[in-house]
């Protein structure tokens, strides 16, 4: 449950990333009508995916070390303006051809709206509540798992498929008209020259985390991403899959604002520890449980328990990146968002090779392996600044 007492800015911040997680998920229920309609097929239709996630991954450093001297309020603003005009445009593609340079554009402003999203609630946050703050903007797309993307998909099913691009363009409108009333003026990195707003690609601390950050993304989404033939395996059947996910879904945003407590109370490294290494025990405990067919109930348990660990990551992992490289803060940020985008594609990737392989039941220790790699990337202390002598 989101917490009381939030200023009006950070809920707009929450609004922005709910659109961009509906955008990026909900096509992927939409593609056999997508396909129909513009005759090619469910396969080339979910290139759409594809494309809307490597412009994201690849755009969202390029994108940070060029924006980062502009102030945050004029940057997410003019990158909102972009992502709806984009999702309007993409409402009324004539071709797929056309749609697919539309869902390229709207990857990279949604890019430039993520980074941005979380520097600006770094930067405006009281210095006891950074990583809070920072959930918030995280739950945003937690909940568009349960909330945007099943309501874009059946919005799609009852208008077509195009009335989901402008669902979504008019929830970014009004995260849009909220932050233009009251986001704070928050001054980018404009005294930083390019060498300072490049350092983050050169801090070994910085890419240590980004490598967590990827490792992670492998493990947790492989894990996600199979759960149904994981449940088929186990079940016989996907009938009780709307069920696991809704929990996974409710259960993920109160681990988001779990993580950020946890950020605020115990610094960087402590939190970021605590939730990577429960997250690997998690996956493999969950795996153990599928291998010897627990009872339903007590699976169930075990896919709760990883819920919590997966949906608290991000803030840790943020705030530690923040921590890394205060002088560049949306640079680095950035680095780990496109991390964290490279490692859902690999996820897909190695996940399917384990699958035609050696089976789907090994799927929760290989990405609990993956986990565990990210815990030993992660585990540099990071060095404490000199005081002076009495």
């Amino acid at each position: 449950m989101m917490p009381l007492h939030l200023p009006g800015w950070l809920v707009g911040l929450f609004v922005a990333t709910l659109a961009l997680g509906t955008d990026e998920f909900v096509i992927a229920g939409l593609l056999p009508e997508l396909a129909d309609d513009l005759q090619v097929s469910t396969g080339m239709a979910g290139q759409l995916i594809s494309v809307f996630a490597l412009t994201f991954a690849i755009g969202a450093p390029v994108m940070a070390v060029v924006l980062d001297p502009y102030p945050r309020r004029r940057v997410i603003l003019a990158a909102l303006a972009v992502f709806v005009v984009a999702n309007v445009a993409a409402a009324l593609a004539p071709t797929f051809g056309a749609l697919i340079v539309l869902r390229a554009i709207a990857g990279l402003a949604a890019a430039v709206v993520s980074s941005t999203a979380f520097a600006a609630a770094a930067q405006g946050a009281p210095p006891d509540r950074q990583g809070r703050y920072l959930a918030v903007v995280t739950a945003g797309l937690t909940v568009a798992l349960f909330t945007g993307v099943p309501v874009g998909a059946w919005v799609g099913s009852l208008l077509g498929w195009r009335s989901t691009f402008v669902l979504v363009a008019i929830v970014a409108l009004a995260a849009i008209v909220v932050l233009a009333l009251g986001l704070p003026r928050l001054e980018g990195a404009a005294t930083a020259g390019l060498a300072e707003r490049l350092r983050p690609l050169r801090s070994a601390r910085v890419l240590r985390l980004v490598l967590a950050v990827f490792l992670c993304g492998v493990g947790g989404l492989m894990f996600y991403s199979y759960l149904s033939a994981l449940l088929e395996q186990h079940q016989g059947g996907t009938d009780t899959l709307p069920l696991v996910l809704l929990l996974v879904g409710v259960i993920g945003v109160p681990s988001a604002f779990l993580g950020g407590r946890l950020a605020d109370r115990y610094g960087g490294r402590r939190s970021r520890l605590m939730v990577v290494g429960g997250h690997a025990i998690a996956l493999a405990a969950t795996g153990a449980l599928l291998a010897l067919g627990a009872p339903f109930p007590l699976l169930l348990a075990g896919i709760a328990a990883w819920s919590v660990f997966a949906w608290a990551l991000n803030p840790p992992l943020q705030a530690s990146t923040i921590e890394a490289a205060p002088e560049a803060p949306m640079t680095a940020i950035s680095l780990n968002i496109s991390g964290l985008y490279l490692g859902t594609a690999a996820a897909a990737a190695i996940g399917g090779i384990i699958v035609d392989g050696p089976g789907v039941l090994w799927i929760p220790f290989a990405a609990a392996i993956s986990l565990t790699l990210a815990w030993i990337s992660a585990s540099f202390r990071t060095p404490q600044p000199a005081t002076a002598a009495a």
